[in-house]
């Protein structure tokens, strides 16, 4: 039983002064986490319950599926890393640090060179697979920005997990596999969350998911079809292209003078056409980890401006950074740039979906004061690929079926990768197969935030008073609230036994230096799905009250049937 006496809590009335987000406040001001330095939070009692009870969802589902768990260092030697490439690519996003004798070492990101060190060690031979392998560790990544509590900090607890298999079918069955362990946990763990298709970014591979918790604060964006299953983070999402045209049915190329006409408004305005009738060319420059520079150039319609977050997840590990050094390329005319020279320049050049093979464009002709109508994708440029580029709207069509997307906001929670072979190759990870020949390992890569799970579901389980947990992690089954003295303090103490006894779990308010008000409020922010009231009603007709904190109805019932009574709540 928890004790309020003698618990070490704190709750606060007024939000911390950097909070941004209702899961930083509120679990800041119930006494669940305190901040220590920006984005590293210590947890207290209550907060600790919670994150240990959405760790052991965690393991109980990942147990279930067959996984089995080991646990690495926080402190990991670079060569791993180095040999991956990935000691590089991180960047300024990880923690680095040298020992006594000049030797580098990193605060672990994530573990897949360890763990596939780990089986390289231990098996050699494809009777070994598949095998899946898991950790719950604390994770560290230096954020340029870390922001919004628990959500994005620079210190972490994470659930990761890797599948090894002989083939792609094996993969294909793991992967499938965790998708569905990951959809009992976030169902145990009470969230409204949902499956979109993501950009693999660093980890590579050929499939990438992502599962979002669904809420206004949510700083991942996805689109979602009205009508069908179709789902996407933004950084993925494409939109029902128009066909493609045969460029030999289209006008010739025509060049026009368009003074004063540097944007896209005042040359839509110029030549009265509509704004997506043009096309909008974009130039950024990509800083590659190694230091190297290179221009790209990115295609899309004109009424549309390019996205880039999806950008940088689509040309990760490069950096991307804004280009002004127009003198540098005089080939490039500030304002009237066209696709069409960008192909003798060696400049990369990508288009969103929307441009497609035909589609005849409004561009510049690459000459001061001059754009070019006519200018036909197949014919008159060719780009090197495309990419989910242009920002993407409500209204826009469904690649699937062609119905309505509409935008949503979510918080990542969980991501499944199938890696294939890019760390089997890079660490040699072989086993000996059937026909007696070395065989390359494939891989699969599963994550799941599990104290950002806490935050999530924080954020969907809220109102104006505070927090209302899920009871699956709640810090308690039930509080009880004791609202006197004397005789309503031994009614008190007599029905928290009673509900220990059968089993719950307790959270007993038994202060008696604190108002009846200050601890109903107390109780309302500490969000426990349940309280029962112990107050005069107890002397006058010997009853106490349960309040049910998610829908904010009571009842009043009998202390002698109270604690059948909370019972069968608690374990409806």
């Amino acid at each position: 039983m928890l004790r309020m006496s003698t618990l070490f809590l704190r709750t606060l009335r007024a939000d911390p002064a950097d909070a941004e987000v209702p899961s930083h406040k509120l679990l800041v001001r119930a006494g669940y986490v305190r901040r220590v330095a920006p984005g590293i939070y210590s947890w207290l009692p209550l907060g600790l319950k919670v994150l240990r009870n959405v760790e052991h969802i965690v393991r109980e589902e990942m147990d279930r599926m067959g996984a089995q768990e080991v646990q690495f260092p926080a402190l990991l030697p670079r060569e791993p890393y180095e040999a991956t490439g990935r000691w590089t690519e991180y960047g300024d996003g990880i923690f680095r640090l040298k020992d006594r004798k000049g030797n580098d070492y990193l605060l672990g990101p994530t573990h897949e060179e360890l763990f596939t060190l780990m089986v390289k060690s231990e098996y050699s031979s494809y009777k070994d697979l598949p095998v899946s392998l898991y950790q719950i560790q604390t994770k560290y990544r230096d954020e340029a920005r870390p922001r919004a509590g628990i959500l994005r900090g620079r210190e972490f607890l994470m659930k990761d997990s890797y599948s090894f298999d002989l083939d792609d079918d094996g993969l294909k069955q793991s992967y499938q596999d965790h998708r569905d362990t990951y959809v009992r946990i976030f169902e145990r763990l009470g969230l409204d969350y949902k499956i979109v298709s993501a950009v693999s970014g660093s980890m590579g591979g050929s499939a990438s998911e992502e599962f979002l918790a669904v809420t206004p604060s949510g700083e991942d964006t996805y689109v979602a079809c009205t009508h069908c299953d179709y789902a996407a983070n933004v950084e993925a999402a494409t939109v029902m292209a128009p066909p493609a045209l045969d460029p030999a049915t289209q006008p010739a190329l025509e060049v026009m003078d368009t003074p004063d006409t540097p944007t896209i408004d005042t040359l839509a305005a110029f030549l009265d056409v509509p704004a997506s009738a043009t096309l909008k060319n974009v130039i950024v420059q990509l800083r590659n980890p190694d230091g190297r520079t290179e221009l790209l150039v990115i295609g899309v319609p004109g009424d549309r401006e390019v996205d880039l977050k999806a950008v940088e997840a689509n040309v990760f590990p490069a950096e991307v950074e804004p280009f002004e050094d127009f003198a540098r390329y005089p080939g490039l005319v500030r304002g009237y740039l066209g696709p069409q020279v960008l192909a003798d320049l060696e400049i990369r050049y990508v288009v969103d979906s929307r441009v497609t093979t035909g589609s005849a464009w409004v561009t510049g002709a690459n000459e001061q004061g001059k754009h070019a109508r006519n200018v036909v994708m197949g014919r008159d440029f060719t780009p090197a690929g495309t990419m989910p580029a242009a920002e993407v709207r409500d209204g826009d069509l469904c690649p699937v079926c062609g119905n309505l997307l509409e935008i949503n906001r979510g918080i990542e929670i969980g991501h499944v990768f199938q890696l294939g072979k890019k760390f089997a190759d890079a660490l040699s990870l072989d086993v000996l197969g059937p026909e007696g020949k070395p065989v390359r390992v494939t891989m699969g890569s599963y994550g799941i935030g599990v104290s950002r799970a806490v935050a999530a579901i924080a954020e969907q389980s809220y109102d104006e008073r505070g927090l209302i947990w899920p009871r699956s992690i709640s810090p308690a089954d039930v509080h009880v609230v004791i609202a006197g003295q004397g005789e309503q303090q031994e009614g008190g103490e007599s029905l928290a036994a009673g509900l220990e006894a059968a089993g719950l779990r307790v959270l007993l308010d038994d202060r008696k230096k604190v108002s009846p008000g200050v601890a109903f409020k107390d109780a309302e922010l500490i969000g426990t799905p349940t309280y029962v009231v112990v107050g005069k009603s107890l002397a006058a007709d010997g009853t106490v009250e349960i309040r049910d904190r998610r829908s904010g109805s009571s009842r009043t019932v009998s202390v002698a049937d109270a604690v059948a009574e909370v019972v069968a709540e608690v374990r409806s």
